[in-house]
């Protein structure tokens, strides 16, 4: 995967009226800052991360979302459950013929956390970690998360395998942590 060719086609799935990030580095991963190291630099789901970092479940708050035949993409928010508290912000494209028909609408609903979903439907699953980033925000990415133009925070962009197919890209940004 090239993370520069990656980022930009999953950006322009939802085009933003200011810009999202001034900068994007594609970093080693052996060099990223605790504790984005331990949230990031994983092969498991970002949900599961996000808890167990924050100490609580995460709701989902989708922002924007598009389907076109079986390709499904959502611009969305992760919060502390129950809470406005937001502590990721994310971009996914699926690939929903790798998935039963339950899972596909568990997803579209919205209402779910992606690999929550996932887990809880026992899917035969594999994330292949792509490329670690530290981004500086732009405007864009400052109304999405708890934090301001120019500060940098850390992401990534991952592949998730369903039953043994590419099914999901994902670029997933955490905020800032303390």
């Amino acid at each position: 995967m090239n993370p520069h060719e990656e980022l930009l086609s999953l950006t322009r799935l939802f085009p933003e009226p200011e810009t999202l990030f001034l900068r994007a580095e594609h970093i080693p991963s052996a060099i990223t800052p605790e504790p984005y190291k331990t949230m990031l630099v994983h092969d498991h789901h970002m949900t599961l991360a996000m808890e167990t970092h924050h100490r609580c479940s995460v709701d989902v708050r989708v922002l924007d979302r598009q389907l076109n035949g079986t390709e499904y993409a959502r611009k969305i928010q992760l919060l502390k459950q129950g809470t406005e508290s937001v502590v990721q912000f994310g971009i996914i494209r699926f690939h929903l013929e790798y998935v039963t028909e339950a899972v596909r609408d568990e997803v579209i609903a919205g209402q779910t956390p992606l690999g929550r979903i996932l887990i809880n439907h026992n899917v035969l699953r594999h994330i292949d970690l792509g490329a670690i980033l530290e981004i500086t925000a732009g405007p864009g990415l400052a109304r999405y998360l708890p934090m301001s133009v120019g500060e940098v925070t850390y992401g990534r962009l991952a592949t998730i395998f369903c039953n043994r197919q590419p099914a999901l890209d994902l670029f997933e940004i955490s905020a800032p942590l303390v």
